[in-house]
């Protein structure tokens, strides 16, 4: 139980970094940003600003199926509980780097 109390505040603070990031460059942010790295460079990665809270979002939601999907099918399975824990660590890790990299090599 302990576990996935500090996979909370993990997020917690994930969230809290992004909101800090944002509020702390928001005023320099351009109308558009280049959001979509997979598409070829040009117009075609350009998103609007309010499309960055996309990144938060889905961070949130992988985050929370990861665990229904644990307790729902996988309660007893030691393996998979640890996998989904280094999963969710890494998905929280990793969004906010994304996150704070678009932000900080825009403005």
């Amino acid at each position: 139980m302990l576990i996935r109390f500090r996979l909370i505040y993990w997020l917690i603070t994930a969230n809290l970094v992004m909101v800090s990031v944002l509020i702390y460059k928001f005023g320099t942010l351009p109308p558009q940003i280049p959001l979509f790295y997979s598409k070829p460079p040009g117009e075609d990665q350009l998103a609007d600003t309010w499309m960055i809270l996309l990144l938060p979002l889905l961070m949130n939601f992988l985050f929370f199926f990861n665990n229904f999907f644990y307790r729902r099918y996988f309660k007893e399975n030691i393996l998979a509980k640890k996998i989904l824990y280094y999963l969710n660590l890494l998905i929280s890790i990793s969004f906010t780097i994304i996150f704070a990299k678009i932000i900080f090599v825009v403005t």
